[in-house]
C-alpha cells in the first residue's frame, strides 16, 4: 500500500531528524513520481502527499495537466535543456536543477515575457563526476552573484547528488559538505540570493541526508517501488 509506504518514510524522516536534534517539521518530502502512472500519485495525495517530483518534461506536463495544480505541489528535478525552459512556467513550484547562468539567463528572459518568476536551487557538483550536472563547488560564489542580478529567479537553497553507492554512509561526507558550503555562501549575504533549502537524499540514503541538514528529500522507490528500468 502507498499509504503504508509514505508513512514508513516519514517516520524514517522523523526519527532521522530527531536524531540529529532538529524539528521534523523542518524537512518536507517530495516524492519523485518519475514513471509512476497517475492513479498511483493521486494514491499517494489521497494519503496526505502533496509534493511530487518530476524529471521529464513532457512526462511531467501530461501528469499537469491531468491531475492539475490546485493540490499538488510540482517540483521539476531533472535537468533542463534551454529549449524546454517555457515549460517550467506551466505549474511547477520549484526547479532543483538550475547549473549555469546560461539556463538562467535563458529563464530569466521567458520570465520576463511571461512577467513572472521561477523558484529555483542551483545544483553543486560536489563530487566532481564528469557524469553529473552542477556547478562546481569553487564556483559558486560567482554563479550566486550572477544570479542575484537576474529578478525573475528565485534562489532558495543548493542541491546535489553524491556518486552511487550501496552504502548510505559513503553519501554522509558530500552532504556535509554541501552543508557547509551553503553555510559559508550565506555568510556573504548575497543581495536577492537566499539559502535556506538544501535538496539531498534519495531513496537508500535520505535519512542520513536528513542527520546532515537536508530540507527536502526526493523518495521515489521506497514510496512507489521500482521503476521498469531500475
Amino acid at each position: 500500500m502507498i499509504s503504508d509506504a509514505l508513512q514508513i518514510v516519514k517516520d524514517r524522516i522523523a526519527q532521522a531528524a530527531k536524531r540529529s536534534g532538529r524539528n521534523p517539521e523542518d524537512v518536507s518530502l517530495v516524492a519523485v513520481s518519475k514513471q509512476v502512472p497517475a492513479e498511483l500519485i493521486v494514491q499517494a495525495r489521497q494519503a496526505g502527499q502533496t509534493c511530487f517530483g518530476e524529471n521529464k518534461m513532457q512526462e511531467a506536463r501530461e501528469k499537469i495537466s491531468h491531475l492539475g495544480e490546485q493540490e499538488y505541489q510540482w517540483h521539476f528535478i531533472g535537468h533542463l535543456q534551454k529549449n524546454k525552459v517555457k515549460y517550467l512556467f506551466d505549474g511547477f513550484d520549484l526547479f532543483h536543477s538550475l547549473d549555469s547562468l546560461e539556463l538562467a539567463e535563458a529563464i530569466q528572459k521567458e520570465a520576463s515575457r511571461r512577467n513572472s518568476s521561477i523558484a529555483a536551487l542551483v545544483q553543486v557538483n560536489i563530487s566532481g563526476e564528469e557524469s553529473k550536472s552542477g556547478v562546481a563547488p569553487e564556483e559558486l560564489e560567482k554563479l550566486l552573484i550572477d544570479l542575484s542580478r537576474l529578478d525573475k529567479i528565485k534562489v532558495k537553497g543548493l542541491t546535489t547528488i553524491p556518486p552511487q553507492n550501496p552504502d548510505p554512509e559513503d553519501a554522509r561526507k558530500y552532504f556535509a559538505q554541501l552543508r557547509a558550503l551553503r553555510d559559508k555562501m550565506e555568510s556573504l549575504n548575497i543581495e536577492n540570493i537566499q539559502l535556506s533549502d538544501l535538496s539531498m537524499g534519495m531513496t537508500h540514503d535520505y535519512e542520513v541526508a536528513v542527520e546532515e541538514g537536508a530540507t527536502l528529500v526526493r523518495v521515489g522507490t521506497a514510496i512507489f517501488g521500482p521503476r521498469a528500468n531500475q
